[in-house]
């Protein structure tokens, strides 16, 4: 990642189930002991998703652990939470969300600076064939790989 970026969590999930096609960066609206959990690194993205409602994205299913030190500030660490985007942004991405199989789900959450950032993508599901040929395909690479380190040896 380019410099002042640190990666907090990684949806490893999605690109196993889903054809990537088109990538975006988000913020995030959260609360202050939200951001000092996610800087601890204890957020999960393995189910969420994104959902929209009356012109607005919101991320569903992802789990920010409470903060230890949050006491009574502490959030349900399922909530929805807010995306921040333009609303061209929001209108395309639902829009393409409306054609057959396409959806949009987090790939990782980081923090650019001092903002915590979520980069999105519009993705098609993967049939199991499609899962099938990928996991062969990265197999076969792999085999590749250790075979040109031996024989360079």
């Amino acid at each position: 990642m380019a410099e002042g970026i640190k990666l907090v969590a990684k949806n490893r999930q999605a690109t196993h189930e889903y054809f990537i096609e088109e990538r975006l960066e988000a913020g995030l609206e959260l609360f202050g002991t939200e951001v000092k959990s996610i800087r601890l690194g204890k957020v999960n993205l393995k189910d969420s998703w994104i959902a929209f409602q009356k012109g607005e994205a919101f991320i569903r299913g992802m789990h920010i652990s409470p903060y230890e030190k949050g006491n009574i500030f502490n959030r349900d660490p399922l909530r929805e939470r807010k995306l921040l985007l333009h609303k061209k942004e929001i209108l395309k991405l639902f829009q393409q969300t409306q054609r057959d199989g396409y959806s949009v789900i987090p790939l990782s959450i980081y923090l650019k600076g001092s903002r915590v950032k979520l980069e999105i993508a519009l993705a098609k599901g993967k049939k199991l064939h499609d899962k099938r040929d990928s996991e062969a395909a990265r197999t076969a690479k792999r085999d590749i790989d250790r075979a040109l380190k031996e024989r360079n040896r």
